[in-house]
């Protein structure tokens, strides 16, 4: 098949031999894959920008806790805060960013409509960075779903190298990682951006979530998760001014997804969404599970002391 790829390398070079942008190899690869017509391709992606837009806008207007209330109500705070874009550090798009994002994570919280992109858990991310952006540029709705046509296809060439979205498997490094990743990418077709800057501010992006830990506080994919999003948006955001400014990542994408899998493997089971390490097990973490009415932790997951001192030599003091 001729639009097919198995890592970001080949759909560089697909890129590069058909003179296309990202998007537009990733709906030719679907139309090819499924044998169906690009207005079909097109409209199966445009039922999902809007299903989006659907859980952004519920997301800002509700106050309402999830049922433990864990989360609830913070995506309406981010969004009053664009107001006051005079005393916040951040710019208006990446505050808007965040409260996109994290009003797609509190709608999963509380069992509404969302589109897992990549992930239930990651899901905040990639709209959240590409409708602000599209609000800020006043960008076509082409454009825009070009982009989310651009991030999915990181997310396929990750996939087929190897990578997972499972942050069970690999962490949130797996989960809004990927997710950071995606966005990033899009975002920067959005914006003009090269099929080679797309990727490059994926490898940008996904580089600095390496190592991140999944361990949500009473197994619920509220706290951290939620949060989480907002800070990944801003990740994309970041990654993807820096290879519109011409910052290239020394490691390359498919080696990044290569470090990401090759961390996973090293990865201990209580930060792997078992909820049994990290903050999951923090005097609030096990508050909740109690509450819960979850069986207790294991011994073996508490005896490990922070700041333990190894005793195999004195660097430690």
């Amino acid at each position: 098949m001729k639009y097919q790829f198995a890592n970001c390398k080949e759909l560089l070079e697909l890129c590069e031999k058909e003179k296309l942008p990202i998007s537009q190899v990733a709906i030719k690869r679907e139309m090819e894959l499924f044998g169906k017509s690009k207005p079909y391709v097109r409209n199966k992606m445009k039922a999902v920008r809007n299903t989006m837009w659907e859980a952004i806008q519920k997301g800002l207007k509700s106050t309402t806790r999830s049922q433990y209330g864990l989360v609830g109500g913070s995506a309406n705070k981010l969004y009053k805060g664009i107001k006051k874009s005079g005393t916040m550090l951040q710019s208006k798009v990446a505050i808007r960013a965040m409260a996109y994002a994290v009003a797609t994570n509190e709608q999963n919280a509380l069992m509404g409509r969302i589109v897992a992109f990549p992930t239930a858990g990651g899901a905040g991310v990639v709209p959240g960075v590409l409708f602000s952006t599209f609000q800020h540029m006043k960008s076509s709705k082409r454009r825009m779903l070009n982009a989310l046509f651009t991030a999915s296809a990181i997310g396929i060439a990750i996939l087929k190298h190897g990578g997972t979205f499972s942050a069970a498997k690999a962490g949130c490094q797996a989960e809004v990682g990927v997710g950071t990743a995606m966005a990033a990418a899009g975002v920067t077709e959005m914006r003009g951006g090269t099929p080679e800057q797309c990727i490059n501010a994926a490898a940008l992006a996904l580089k600095n979530m390496l190592g991140l830990a999944c361990d949500p506080i009473g197994g619920l994919v509220e706290v951290p998760c939620v949060k989480r999003n907002a800070i990944g948006a801003t990740n994309a955001l970041s990654a993807s001014d820096m290879s519109m400014l011409g910052v290239e990542s020394y490691v390359p994408m498919d080696e990044v997804v290569e470090a990401m899998m090759n961390i996973s493997a090293s990865m201990n089971e209580s930060i792997r969404e078992t909820a049994l390490g990290g903050l999951a097990i923090t005097p609030t973490g096990m508050g909740i599970r109690k509450k819960m009415g979850l069986p207790p932790v294991p011994k073996e997951y508490l005896n490990r002391k922070f700041a333990k001192k190894c005793g195999s030599c004195k660097r430690c003091g």
